[in-house]
């Protein structure tokens, strides 16, 4: 296993991987608030009186998909 660059291709080859490592943080920053975002509007709803049934055919996916939905907007947060 080779423990430093030797070559200007293996240069090139980590150079790149941590050009798609920046790019996968930034993504993963990106999606997070349209997550929470969801979320906080999930959380809302009932409130306003709108059952999980009604938001889960609005939203095409099942009941059991709205509670996992929510979930990801709080682990995105760190809860």
């Amino acid at each position: 296993m080779l423990s430093v660059i030797e070559t200007p291709a293996q240069t090139e080859l980590i150079a790149r991987l941590k050009e798609m490592r920046d790019q996968a943080i930034e993504h993963a920053r990106i999606t997070q608030e349209p997550a929470r975002e969801r979320r906080r509007i999930m959380e809302r709803l009932p409130a306003e009186g709108f059952k999980r049934a009604y938001l889960a055919r609005e939203l095409g996916v099942t009941r059991q998909a709205i509670p996992k939905m929510m979930a990801v907007g709080r682990k995105d947060l760190g809860a």
